[in-house]
């Protein structure tokens, strides 16, 4: 893996974008093909004020977005991507108050596809708040720029 991706645009993807940045998403680094990210618990991102247990649709979100650095690190390069099927099993509630950990591997690509699992916990992977299972559409433009496939007289 390049060094230049790996230590200047993986990190900016991880955090870089805007929602990313609001939801407070840190990169955590890459072990292997797994890569990590944390988000802090913070008090606007709980889901339940009784229980202060982190969203459910946080811990989406970064399931999602884990996934997707996966795919560009089993890539070894970015390349336009989208979540193409999303599923993911929540176990038990996050515990209040403690950060939340992401973990994610890409375990097959195909031209086309990026296959990952990817899971949610706070401490120990064994013990997951959440598990997905995900597609990522690579969106190659094989060499094709926009609208190459209009007809001469459909381009505005």
């Amino acid at each position: 893996m390049s060094d230049t991706f790996l230590t200047s645009l993986l990190p900016q993807l991880a955090s870089g974008a805007a929602h990313t940045h609001a939801l407070g998403f840190v990169f955590e680094g890459i072990e292997g093909d797994r890569v990590r990210l944390r988000t802090p618990w913070r008090p606007d991102l709980v889901g339940d004020p009784e229980t202060d247990v982190i969203a459910g649709g946080l811990v989406t979100a970064m399931l999602d977005h884990v996934g997707g650095l996966a795919v560009w690190v089993a890539l070894d390069r970015y390349e336009p991507i989208a979540t193409l099927d999303l599923r993911v099993d929540y176990m038990r509630p996050a515990r209040p108050r403690v950060d939340l950990l992401a973990e994610a591997r890409c375990y097959r690509l195909s031209r086309t596809i990026g296959f990952v699992r990817a899971w949610a916990f706070e401490d120990d992977p064994a013990d997951p708040v959440a598990a997905a299972q995900a597609t990522y559409v690579i969106s190659s433009d094989g060499g094709r720029k926009a609208g190459a496939n209009l007809q001469k007289g459909d381009r505005a």
